[in-house]
């Protein structure tokens, strides 16, 4: 006679949790390594600063680099091993230099800010715009990294907390290091590329050091990797590629790394120190007359009196792509003004007809 389960619904349920709980590490870990892995990363930066070839580069993808318009997005995709899904990178690109920040909001979302990173290429050869293109271009991911933890979880949606998102950053510094407490590291990782390298190299010695110095205070003070690279040496670029995978796909980014002003720069987070970096570089400015709130505000105003900030209007010119003029179409300008003349003689039209009421009543 057959043996009746006498089970209750509850007893099967608890079972079910010994079994699971009793599965050993090497499977979690099996199933963990097969699991589909998805990471965004953003590109921004000097405009023409190479961001584009960096990404394509990255992706093995062996065709001439384009101007960026706007926000384009592309994805990598890597395979961990045999018969594994393949990782997927969803790889953004922001055009324009500064003038389009506001698209930021596009690629850092609810949904991905636990698996985004940022790569921020900066034109070594214009030093000038430097300070000034970092500090808008993180400041406009930062805020929209706060704007997305400040809104409120929807039911059945997985987000990573402000806090957890910063004890991952931390984690990039031993516990005992001695700038733990003297840092602001970027919510999310952050990778510093100084591209056109063989530019830079031709520069006097000591703006090469004020160079070095600041983006090594920087990338420090954000807990961020910083690599120089040019597009001219196939093996700056490959070391480019390594740490851009890091973030893409969760390669090894080697642990190489040098300091030497007068070699490419290689450092990856939390293997530099403010001692080591030492004090701002002085040339003809005298630190004590000037007024700093904090670290990052006086090195800033030691690097802008080396290098003045270029005035420029580039932002205001360029907030609509279609004024670009590297984005010219001389036969759609052409009707592009012909419609826009059109418009403003309708406008004129409507205006007097308006107005030729107004006086009747």
């Amino acid at each position: 006679m057959p043996k009746i389960n006498t089970d209750t619904l509850w007893d099967l349920a608890a079972a079910e949790l010994r079994t699971r709980e009793s599965r050993s590490a090497d499977d979690d870990a099996e199933e963990d390594s097969a699991a589909l892995c998805e990471r965004t990363v953003l590109f921004m930066g000097s405009k023409a600063g190479g961001k584009t070839t960096i990404l394509l580069r990255c992706i093995d993808r062996d065709e001439a680099s384009k101007p960026t318009l706007a926000l384009e997005y592309t994805f990598g995709r890597r395979a961990k091993g045999h018969n594994t899904p393949k990782d997927i990178a969803h790889l953004w690109e922001l055009g324009g230099g500064t003038s389009l920040s506001d698209l930021v909001q596009i690629p850092i979302t609810p949904l991905n800010v636990s698996s985004v990173s940022v790569v921020l290429v900066l034109d070594l050869s214009k030093p000038s715009a430097l300070w000034g293109t970092m500090e808008k271009l993180l400041q406009a991911a930062l805020n929209q990294v706060e704007k997305v933890h400040a809104l409120p979880q929807r039911p059945g949606e997985s987000r990573t907390s402000k806090q957890q998102n910063q004890s991952r950053v931390l984690r990039v510094l031993p516990k005992d290091h001695p700038d733990r407490e003297l840092i602001s590291p970027f919510p999310v990782p952050l990778l510093l590329i100084g591209s056109k390298f063989d530019i830079f190299q031709d520069f006097e010695s000591e703006k090469r050091k004020v160079i070095c110095k600041t983006l090594r205070f920087l990338a420090h003070y954000y807990g961020a990797s910083l690599i120089f690279s040019s597009s001219k040496s196939e093996t700056m670029m490959s070391k480019a590629r390594s740490f851009v995978s890091h973030l893409a796909f969760g390669t090894e980014k080697g642990k190489s790394m040098s300091t030497d002003p007068s070699k490419p720069l290689i450092i990856p987070a939390g293997m530099d120190s403010l001692s080591q970096i030492g004090s701002p570089p002085t040339i003809d400015v005298d630190i004590g007359t000037l007024h700093a709130r904090n670290p990052l505000d006086l090195w800033k105003k030691v690097f802008e009196r080396v290098f003045p900030p270029e005035r420029t209007t580039e932002h205001k010119e360029l907030k609509d792509p279609a004024k670009d003029p590297q984005y010219s179409e001389p036969l759609i300008d052409c009707m592009r003004a012909q419609k826009d003349e059109e418009l403003e003689q309708y406008k004129r039209e409507q205006a007097k007809s308006w107005k030729g009421l107004a006086l009747e009543t």
